[in-house]
This record gives structure tokens, sequence and C-alpha cells, in this order.
């Protein structure tokens, strides 16, 4: 892979990535780092990864790197507290986007961590069934039935419905 290349490839996946990783729960400052030593890594073994898995490769060692960050520090992975909200026209609309906001994240915080992954992975970052299946090194049939529970969990969560 070419430097140029390396950088057109790199530059948005990480910014994706940090956005990931804040969303599992990473403090910014934490995933910023996780970032930054993701691409230390990358081009430390860019010769021996895979081309056709690049994009896999970058994500499991961000969240592996996550993982130990949290078994480390013993952390429980809670939601972010600061939700990027578009400014609205009216503040009523702003309030009520925050608030419904709040709630997912707080529904995601009570999900399996397979599921919040998944959930994050399909409607936030908007991988194909394929790519999460890559990234999580599991077939596409097993991504498809863990997101319906996924969704089926969130739903009754949300909805308030008992288990």
């Amino acid at each position: 892979m070419k430097p140029g290349q390396l950088h057109q490839i790199l530059q948005p996946k990480m910014l994706e990535i940090q956005k990931y990783l804040i969303r599992l729960g990473a403090p910014a400052a934490d995933a910023e780092d996780i970032v930054q030593d993701t691409v230390y890594k990358a081009l430390l073994y860019i010769d021996s990864i895979d081309e056709n898995k690049f994009s896999a490769w970058l994500y499991k060692v961000a969240i592996n790197r996550y993982y130990d960050l949290c078994r480390r520090s013993k952390r429980i992975v809670i939601p972010i507290d600061n939700v990027d909200v578009p400014d609205m026209e009216l503040p009523e609309d702003h309030l009520l986007l925050k608030e419904k906001r709040e709630d997912i994240d707080r529904v995601l915080a009570e999900l399996l961590p397979l599921h919040k992954q998944l959930i994050i992975m399909k409607y936030e970052l908007e991988l194909s069934y394929q790519e999460i299946a890559e990234l999580l090194g599991i077939t596409t049939d097993m991504v498809k039935s863990a997101l319906f529970r996924a969704r089926k969990q969130f739903q009754k969560k949300y909805r308030g419905e008992a288990e």
C-alpha cells in the first residue's frame, strides 16, 4: 500500500473508529489515544496486514485496546454524557431530541455488550451485515440472527416492557 493511499484510507476510518469507541462508552480522550495507538500499530505491521481485511484489522486492534483499557482501570462501560445534536430551529425540538437520545443511550447501556455493538455498527455506523461479520469474526447469518434478537431486546427495554 502506498503512503498516499494509506492516508486516504486511514483518515476517515480512524474518525469512524473513534466515533464507534465513544458510542461504546470510551471518553473522547481515551478514544483518541486508542485511535493513535491503532494507527501506530497499523504502520508497524502494514506489510503483514491483508489489504482486503485492513478495515477489520483496524477495528479489532482498537476494540481490543479499549477492552484492555477497561480491564486495567476496572471501568464499567457507561454511555457518553455529551451527545452531538445538530442545532434545531426551536429550542423545544432540541430538548426533545436530546431527551430521546438520552433514552436511547440508557437502553443501549442496559443491553448485552454484543447487542449494543451490533446496533451501533448497523444503525449508527451503517455497516453492512458482511462488514459486521468480518469485524466480529462470525458468519453473516449469525450477525442477522443476533441483530434480530438485539432489536427485540432494545424494543422491549425502550417500551419499558418486562423481560
